[in-house]
């Protein structure tokens, strides 16, 4: 199934460029994190970004209300209801983000080499002159020569919508800018950033919080994007307020690297963090351009050898009024794939986007033919080499299940597990066909009343690039040496053969436990 794998070392025949690719039942290996929002939110819209490829809904809120969230929540249960796909619900927060208040929405323009004043009075109205913001401490942050960033939904490097200040003085709690560039600033609501400033605001605000336990609560959200973390401390600190909230105790924390600061304390937050969010869009304007590629392969690298998921966002901004990304744009995606990335994060594309069901589509099929070149075997020397011996117990059945897999060109790995853990080991050495992570539920209780766990194990393997998960029948056992076990491992067939990966006189291999004993074997189809 697999030998038309190619490696990018290898001499690529240009008649192979042009033969059309084959349509799958999973649109790529590496994972699309969609966020939900004004031209995403109705169930037939959320139906179509899930059958082409959305498998993490995003709801960022640093915009709309928990109840506007909520309907589009209600929305997605329905359309996975639909289309029998599992999705998974990421959370993200504001964080300490300055952001500039239009109260009249009227548009603004701005002139080059013209003046405008950034100013904590809230009273006063957005215009040409004067731009009011959120924080009071801007004044005491900055000083002259100093870089400010100001757009609608984040800066976005074009010259018309986005505006570059340069801090020309500071008067009383007010900045006196000079602006760099003519624009139009549209819209309630700017981003502002200022660039390689530390603001003195908490990772996790109170307003964080609020949501956090009003809608994240209730909701069981699966994963929480940190906005702007900056030390290993903010994610303990998160997770202890997680921790705190019952049903979040699970709830993994990504880590979201947006500015100098995050990326010079980036090794002891991936210690500390689930996943990390590589913020493209700030840290693009945060660094000089020319090191933003050196920063996301490096950031790749120190995730995957660390088996933690890595997500790249700010892809094919274009998109987001366009049926078609750029060659660049293109070429950006598939060299996030090389690099090593577990998923793509779609933002303003899906949220504001007018095409958001052919961009995750359109991202899923870059992705995919940049997977059928990723160098396997190079990865999986360069894994097993940087985790040394002697190996632990999981690690060594993990590789050796990928090992065997590709030696025997199985076509589909099946691992049975009740935590995830094993599963994502086994995607960590990225082979090069799906995992089926078949989550055997755990029966437990607060002795108040007795609840499974599985579900959320399930869905947070599906931002881990190649995993695919499914939950298994409670009353079967990941460790049974008995026929139970093989009837689940039938159902998990089954579903394989009913996604088309898996077909009559395909090879299989099978991860598990018998009793303290974990186990790798390969299975030969019947018909």
């Amino acid at each position: 199934m697999h030998s038309s794998h190619l490696l990018l070392e290898e001499p690529i025949r240009m008649a192979s460029i042009l033969e059309s690719s084959k349509s799958s039942f999973f649109p790529a290996m590496t994972k699309i994190v969609g966020t939900l929002g004004p031209n995403s939110r109705s169930t037939e819209m959320i139906a179509g970004c899930l059958t082409a490829g959305m498998s993490v809904a995003r709801f960022d809120f640093s915009w709309g209300d928990a109840e506007y969230h909520q309907q589009t929540l209600e929305n997605l249960k329905a359309a996975i209801k639909s289309t029998r796909k599992l999705c998974a619900v990421m959370l993200d927060t504001v964080g300490p983000e300055l952001q500039v208040l239009n109260r009249s929405e009227q548009p603004i323009s701005l002139l080059q080499d013209g003046l405008v004043i950034l100013t904590p009075d809230k009273e006063q109205n957005a215009s040409s002159e004067i731009l009011p913001i959120n924080f009071d401490g801007l004044a005491k942050a900055v000083k002259p020569g100093d870089t400010i960033f100001v757009g609608q939904y984040l800066f976005t490097g074009s010259e018309t919508t986005s505006v570059w200040l340069e801090v020309s003085e500071v008067k009383g709690e007010d900045v006196v800018c000079v602006i760099k560039n003519t624009a139009t600033l549209a819209g309630s609501l700017f981003t502002l950033h200022a660039s390689q400033i530390r603001i003195e605001l908490p990772t996790l605000s109170e307003k964080d919080k609020e949501v956090i336990s009003a809608w994240g609560v209730p909701n069981k959200i699966d994963f929480l994007s940190l906005s702007y973390t900056r030390h290993a401390e903010d994610v303990r600190q998160a997770r202890e307020y997680l921790s705190k909230l019952g049903d979040l105790s699970q709830t993994q924390i990504f880590a979201k690297i947006e500015n100098v600061e995050g990326l010079t304390h980036f090794d002891e937050i991936l210690q500390e963090a689930d996943g990390i969010i590589l913020s493209r869009g700030n840290l693009g304007i945060d660094l000089p351009p020319e090191k933003v590629f050196l920063f996301q392969k490096a950031a790749l690298y120190k995730c995957n050898m660390a088996g933690k998921p890595a997500v790249v966002t700010r892809v094919v901004d274009t998109m987001t009024n366009n049926l078609r990304p750029t060659r660049a744009e293109a070429t950006d995606v598939a060299n996030a794939v090389l690099d090593g990335s577990d998923a793509i994060l779609l933002g303003a594309e899906t949220l504001r986007g007018i095409y958001p069901v052919e961009t995750i589509s359109t991202v899923g099929r870059i992705c995919c033919e940049a997977e059928k070149v990723f160098n396997q075997d190079v990865y999986f020397k360069k894994t097993v080499k940087y985790v040394g011996e002697p190996m632990t117990h999981l690690e060594s059945i993990a590789s050796s299940a990928v090992r065997a897999a590709i030696k025997v060109k199985a076509s589909v790995i099946i691992c049975f597990t009740s935590s995830g853990r094993a599963a994502r080991l086994i995607a960590k050495y990225r082979p090069t066909m799906p995992v089926i992570s078949v989550v055997i539920p755990r029966l437990k209780t607060n002795q108040l009343k007795w609840s499974f766990s599985g579900a959320f194990e399930a869905r947070q393997s599906l931002i881990v690039r190649g995993l695919f998960p499914m939950l298994a029948d409670p009353r079967h056992h990941a460790e049974s040496t008995s026929a139970t076990n093989e009837s689940v491992l039938k159902v998990a067939l089954d579903h394989g053969k009913a996604s088309g990966v898996i077909k009559s006189h395909d090879r299989v291999v099978v991860c598990q436990k018998v009793g303290d004993a974990s186990v790798v074997k390969i299975i030969e189809l019947e018909d």
